[in-house]
């Protein structure tokens, strides 16, 4: 999953900053920040291992692995945020639009704990306002060319998005089937959570 799904499979604000510091700090950092955010970089980490280990990510691999073979799953990550973004029986257009000014707005307020390679990448997301825009083909295709660019071993010009453009009804049966599944473990994790505090 890529980050609107990320900061949507959240409970709290401390949680949204967790999801995206996951990213950004080294593990032995974890459990430097108040509990809300660690609850957040804990729920980042069941996203991912759930989300590697279901079977309709293997699917929806098989769409980019032919391209990029190993980092296939970053290129499904990024093409389910679309999905994600598109699904009006989550939010509305207007409630991804207040979603993505929240989790901008959020991060702004805990900006003491983030390390500076988040504080400028956040620039650069809300200017261009990634959240929202991954609703469009045109901001999935820079999302895809981002990751391109930061790849080892992969050359630039490597066609992903047009295989996302010509197999979005396969990628789509593979997020109805992943997505629901995926919202009711995190429920679970958080509610496993809870219990801890």
């Amino acid at each position: 999953m890529n980050y609107l799904a990320h900061s949507f499979l959240t409970f709290s604000d401390g949680q949204i900053v967790g999801q995206f510091l996951e990213d950004f700090i080294p593990n032995k950092d974890r459990f430097s920040f108040p509990k809300d955010i660690q609850d957040g970089i804990t729920l980042h980490r069941a996203i991912d291992t759930f989300t590697d280990s279901h079977p309709a990510i293997h699917e929806a691999k098989k769409v980019f692995s032919p391209l990029v073979r190993l980092y296939s799953g970053a290129f499904v990550d990024v093409a389910m945020d679309y999905f994600v973004a598109n699904d009006f029986s989550l939010n509305s257009l207007d409630g991804w639009k207040e979603h993505s000014l929240k989790v901008y707005r959020v991060l702004h307020q805990y900006e003491v704990w983030l390390p500076e390679n988040l504080k400028r990448m956040l620039v650069k997301m809300e200017l261009d306002d990634w959240l929202y825009n991954y609703r469009e083909n045109q901001g999935i295709q820079f999302s895809m060319r981002n990751v391109l660019h930061k790849a080892k071993y992969l050359e630039t010009d490597i066609p992903v998005f047009e295989a996302f453009l010509q197999n979005k009804n396969i990628l789509q049966q593979c997020y109805n089937d992943f997505f629901p599944d995926l919202a009711a473990h995190v429920k679970g994790v958080n509610a496993l959570l809870q219990l801890e505090s």
